[in-house]
């Protein structure tokens, strides 16, 4: 792959929120996971593990998660995902994301039902025929969170260069402690995201949604230059 391709799949990747049901092939998957883990890492410590669902694993937690949170258990917070309380700058992103989404899909910002169905959509991974799920040591410390951060980019990327989508889902971390129970994690890890890994539907409206990105000057200073 050249590196105007790379590029390309760089600039033009999304988060994608339908897939079709057709199967990934593990030895495809395994090539992705591989790609993740060549991400560079502070002394090396390579932080993070993921735990790959298909079929019945997959609809086993998606159907766990989806009824418990029906059925009204409350949310968990094991680390720190926004800031607490959020900048009015970020909460104004964060809504332009929000009602964008619920726009595209034709929803309401009134239709409180509607819109808790939609979001039930990331413990289902987005009918995602792969889910993975994140996690990390917890005395890991911020740097390492980072690494893992540069692994789940490198795995994203991945994925496109083999022809699937994927979607970072947040959200999993919300009921970590039910993730953790179910797949019987190991006592020193906590849930960190889950993704949502398969071919798109390009039928699906969801998909069609693309969040902006910030101008260079808003976010970069170049200094010494001429």
């Amino acid at each position: 792959m050249d590196k105007s391709t790379l590029q390309d799949i760089i600039f033009t990747r999304s988060s994608i929120r339908g897939f079709l049901g057709e199967p990934v092939p593990k030895k495809t998957i395994e090539k992705v996971i591989n790609l993740a883990r060549s991400a560079p890492s502070g002394a090396n410590l390579q932080p993070g593990r993921f735990t790959v669902l298909a079929s019945t694993a997959l609809n086993a937690l998606s159907n766990t998660l989806v009824e418990a949170i029906q059925k009204g258990r409350p949310s968990v917070s094991e680390y720190s995902y926004f800031p607490s309380p959020l900048p009015d700058h970020l909460l104004a992103r964060k809504r332009e994301t929000g009602f964008g989404l619920y726009e595209t899909l034709d929803i309401a910002r009134r239709d409180i039902q509607a819109r808790k169905k939609q979001f039930e959509n990331n413990y289902r991974f987005f009918g995602a025929p792969v889910g993975i799920v994140v996690s990390i040591e917890k005395n890991m410390g911020k740097g390492c969170f980072m690494d893992l951060g540069m692994a789940i980019q490198n795995l994203f990327i991945g994925a496109e260069t083999e022809g699937l989508s994927s979607c970072g889902i947040g959200a999993l971390a919300n009921y970590g402690d039910l993730v953790h129970e179910h797949l019987q994690l190991s006592k020193d890890e906590i849930v960190v995201c889950g993704i949502a890994l398969g071919y798109a539907d390009p039928e699906n409206p969801a998909n069609k949604f693309k969040t902006p990105r910030m101008k260079l000057e808003e976010f970069s200073d170049f200094l010494g230059f001429e």
